[in-house]
């Protein structure tokens, strides 16, 4: 009797599955997806090759609640030093090597603890991540290279800030010694030694930034190591990076005020109050950045057109499992953005992309049932010259994703773009 029972409950379930929906997975042909009508066609600017949509820093702007949405970026890095001939005016050897290193890793360590600004008194602007980071890079290839250079050249192996003499400008031992154009190449130089012994020149912490190279000075003949020219280096490669001076007001973002640009604190007006601490002032800590100059590194390191990209380190373009973006509430994608992993959009989830998308070899979309995914003039593509799989939609009988495009959509490098369920053609 309880055999008879156990098989005829065994029975019941397999015709219940039988008769049930079963859970299909089908690659999504880009033709079929539904158009909606468009208000306006978003129109491409030639200057960065994106829609003029997507350059609103509000929507590059790292947000607590989905960091993973804004990957982090990081930036290859060479470090040379110039010196005489003689070796006398600059860290040489494993003295230089360390110093490199150390900067380095102070650079990063400021980067990843953004603070909060001094300014306005009172403030309440957010202290967000950076979301940027540096990293020396070793010629491909080349066996002991470790991204740390120098240079001998009596010519062009000192910097002057000041005076008849001027040469913050000058490129030429940057044309000449950088070994690469695909890194921010950093040169660390000495003031020349006769402006040095000049009663009247004092030889400060400085540097300028030409392209995607910066220069800087006045740590060998003060006897200062890397670590004070680390708001230095971040200063300069922000110019890189498309910041402005911000104590002016003039610099296209709301959250840095006017203000006096006071170096430090003081006994007299404006100073004993009135002291900045952001990235882009003349100040003794250049320790802060806010969400809209954050927002602007991020727009011009998605620039597609740009020499900045170069320096930037693709690893989008390497896939990476664990970089899984899971929709799983309503998410608007206004920013261009370069991903690494999949983006799976749950049931519930609601994602809307208005921009440039880039995925890498091997990364899918995959729309679960129930789930909505909506293409507003979004291009969707690899970045990195190869291909991506496309778009899968999850269907469980008549339940299906919800997938609707409007105005100019573009979806290309898909592996298999004609592709449909079972890998069969239309």
């Amino acid at each position: 009797m309880h055999q008879f029972k156990y098989f005829a409950f065994l029975f019941f379930c397999l015709l219940l599955s039988a008769c049930s929906p079963v859970l299909k997975q089908a690659w999504l042909d880009p033709g079929t997806i539904l158009a909606l009508p468009a208000d306006s066609l978003a129109k491409i600017t030639r200057a960065t090759g994106l829609y003029q949509s997507c350059l609103d820093w509000e929507d590059y702007v790292p947000d607590p609640a989905y960091m993973n949405h804004l990957p982090m970026r990081t930036v290859l890095v060479n470090v040379h030093f110039m010196n005489s001939t003689s070796k006398a005016h600059n860290y040489d050897g494993e003295a230089g090597r360390k110093e490199a290193r150390d900067m380095i890793y102070h650079v990063n360590e400021m980067m990843k603890h953004n603070k909060k600004m001094h300014l306005p008194l009172g403030n309440e602007t957010p202290v967000l991540p950076a979301m940027i980071q540096y990293e020396l890079s070793p010629q491909p290839g080349v066996e002991g290279d470790d991204g740390i250079y120098f240079h001998y050249d009596d010519e062009l192996f000192f910097m002057v800030t000041r005076g008849k003499d001027r040469n913050l400008t000058d490129r030429r031992g940057i044309d000449k010694y950088k070994i690469r154009d695909s890194v921010l190449n950093v040169f660390i130089m000495p003031h020349h030694p006769d402006s040095v012994a000049s009663e009247t020149y004092k030889p400060y912490g400085s540097g300028i930034a030409l392209g995607t190279a910066v220069k800087l000075c006045g740590l060998f003949e003060n006897g200062l190591s890397t670590w004070y020219l680390k708001g230095t280096f971040a200063h300069e490669f922000a110019h890189v990076l498309g910041l402005a001076h911000s104590w002016s007001g003039y610099d296209g973002c709301d959250d840095t005020p006017k203000h006096s640009n006071c170096y430090n604190h003081t006994d007299t007006p404006p100073c004993d109050k009135e002291v900045s601490n952001n990235m882009m002032d003349y100040n003794t800590w250049q320790e802060a950045l806010t969400p809209c100059q954050i927002a602007k590194m991020h727009i011009t390191m998605s620039n597609y057109n740009t020499n900045v990209r170069k320096i930037v380190k693709p690893d989008w373009c390497v896939y990476d499992t664990s970089a899984t973006i899971i929709i799983t509430d309503t998410i608007v994608w206004g920013g261009s953005k370069d991903l690494a992993g999949d983006i799976i959009i749950a049931e519930g989830g609601h994602l809307t992309i208005k921009c440039r998308v880039s995925l890498a070899e091997g990364a899918s979309i995959i729309v679960k049932k129930g789930g909505t995914l909506f293409l507003d003039n979004a291009w969707l593509h690899n970045s990195c010259g190869g291909t991506w799989n496309g778009i899968q939609i999850e269907t469980l009988g008549k339940s299906v994703p919800n997938i609707q495009k409007t105005g100019e959509v573009r979806i290309e490098n898909i592996v298999h773009p004609n592709i449909r369920e079972n890998g069969t053609k239309p």
